[in-house]
């Protein structure tokens, strides 16, 4: 196993060993109002997450659930290492950039004290609403890939992983499953909060919103995106490499070694419109209803481009 992922699998392991004997309900706990994973989140976390010092130059993905963040946030993690190795290779730890549990929200207390001395860029995954972010993110101008995806896929694909991953509650049925969804009673909370949430910062200067979808559609172009907004000064070649090693067969391929007994259900291949083996009638109008109410209008819901992924 190698060494930057070495606090990911301890982590995993332990999340693993401590939901044994856990009932459903007990695998999530409600913080601010939002429900998280009882065996990866903490109260004692979220309140040593108030202190964290973002950087300017920090990169931080954030998405809900299910939208891809793993590939995507692969493929960041790819370009900000080419760019040190190309620019500043005398900067570059790869062992402190990998070396925490990748989603901000996830460790221990003493987490944020280390990060102190890991080196500029640091890479950070989160799944957090931006309210519930450290003020210190939008006061420094960290710089914010904003990950959207369509609900219904990721509602099929979240459904998927929760019957694989211990730590999060299963449901024996799809039917169950949305019910929960749409209510809310999810790690990290409900989808449409989220991204209303996430609405109000769409336009901040250092905040990039891109969709899953355009990413399957042309990774090349998206990675080109990404760099640029990362000022991360690189050729059409390196951008065209960190493609090619970040496909989803090529990070499969590793994912055994990477992530051992992991591996399997986070680099999951999500197709998109995968949803429609899954959604009832009743499931789709359900959807449709709320997206219609919550969403359409605004600009994360223009960019989700419902009509096209999400209409029978």
């Amino acid at each position: 196993m190698s060494y930057f992922r070495k606090k990911f699998m301890e982590i995993s392991v332990k999340a693993v060993k401590d939901v044994e004997k856990m009932t459903q309900e007990q695998k999530l706990f409600t913080y601010d109002g939002v429900a998280y994973p009882t065996a990866l989140c903490s109260s004692e976390v979220f309140k040593a997450l108030e202190s964290f010092e973002a950087r300017s130059d920090d990169v931080i993905i954030a998405s809900y659930c299910k939208s891809g963040s793993f590939w995507i946030g692969q493929i960041v993690t790819d370009l900000v290492i080419t760019s040190a190795k190309k620019h500043e290779p005398h900067k570059l730890s790869e062992e402190l950039l990998l070396a925490e549990y990748p989603y901000l929200e996830i460790g221990d207390p003493e987490k944020y004290q280390r990060m102190k001395s890991h080196r500029s860029r640091r890479v950070l995954f989160t799944h957090l609403r931006a309210d519930k972010l450290p003020k210190s993110v939008f006061k420094n101008k960290a710089k914010i890939l904003m990950i959207v995806r369509n609900p219904k896929d990721v509602a099929a694909s979240f459904f998927h992983f929760s019957n694989m991953y211990a730590p999060y509650p299963s449901h024996d049925t799809f039917g169950t499953f949305f019910e929960a969804f749409i209510k809310g009673e999810m790690p990290f909370g409900s989808y449409i909060d989220y991204h209303c949430v996430w609405n109000k910062y769409i336009d901040e200067e250092n905040v990039m919103p891109i969709t899953y979808e355009e990413m399957k559609e042309n990774t090349a172009l998206g990675a080109e995106k990404m760099a640029k907004f990362f000022e991360l000064n690189l050729s059409d070649e390196d951008i065209q490499s960190v493609v090619e090693r970040t496909t989803y067969k090529a990070m499969s391929d590793n994912a055994k070694k990477t992530y051992e007994e992991f591996g399997d259900c986070l680099f999951h291949e999500g197709g998109v419109s995968d949803w429609k083996t899954l959604f009832s009638q009743e499931n789709n109008q359900e959807m449709d209803m709320v997206f219609k109410e919550h969403l359409a209008g605004t600009k994360v819901g223009e960019m989700i481009k419902y009509d096209v992924y999400c209409k029978t």
